[in-house]
């Protein structure tokens, strides 16, 4: 398992387990992928960094916002700007790109990724050419709200094994559907949704 934004500790604790024991560790790392991946699927994005920088290619057509200070070109999220390269050509023919700002301001300081790459008073190239970016996709951090809903989802799912066909029954509360979404999870991902996602 991998990239999965809460830990196998967390999750044991969550459900007072002993650290060494093991028996449900297969259940709880499925848990925990799944409750991760559907973060991600939800939100339109990951939260994780990639190890190296790696090598994207965009079609800019509808990726690009014209301002009156330059074309403003949206992409993936950006998590760190070392070994950042932009170029912009197609084939076998690539030209390096300069003088771009990040976008929004301050974004990585702010832990937020960069979304955007705004070229003043300039053009992201011709209607042929593609947009080549180098760099480490995803966020600088997993957020403490990300965190907190993978955290409830993966418990979620973990107990979902105790309620067939969606039914819960508890002496405090009776037997009750379980509902199609959490409302702490879709609370603490919605502000995470791409618009238009």
């Amino acid at each position: 398992m991998a990239n999965e934004y809460v830990t196998l500790a967390e999750l044991k604790e969550q459900f007072g387990l002993k650290e060494d024991d093991d028996t449900r560790d297969a259940q709880l790392n499925r848990a925990r992928a799944s409750a991760s991946r559907s973060i991600d699927k939800t939100t339109g994005r990951r939260f994780w960094l990639d190890e190296t920088p790696v090598q994207r290619t965009f079609n800019p057509r509808g990726r690009i916002v014209c301002q009156d200070d330059g074309d403003l070109f949206l992409l993936d999220d950006i998590g760190s700007t070392n070994a950042l390269v932009v170029e912009t050509g197609s084939g076998a023919s690539w030209s390096a790109i300069t003088g771009y700002e990040t976008n929004p301001d301050n974004a990585l300081a702010d832990g937020r990724p960069v979304t955007g790459l705004l070229l003043p008073l300039g053009t992201w190239g011709t209607a042929t050419s593609r947009v080549r970016v180098t760099a480490q996709f995803g966020w600088p951090t997993v957020p403490e709200d990300i965190h907190e809903a993978a955290l409830i989802q993966a418990s979620r799912l973990f107990k979902r094994k105790d309620s067939p066909e969606g039914i819960i029954g508890s002496a405090e509360w009776g037997v009750r559907n379980l509902s199609r979404r959490d409302p702490d999870v879709w609370a603490l991902i919605e502000p995470y949704i791409i618009p238009g996602f």
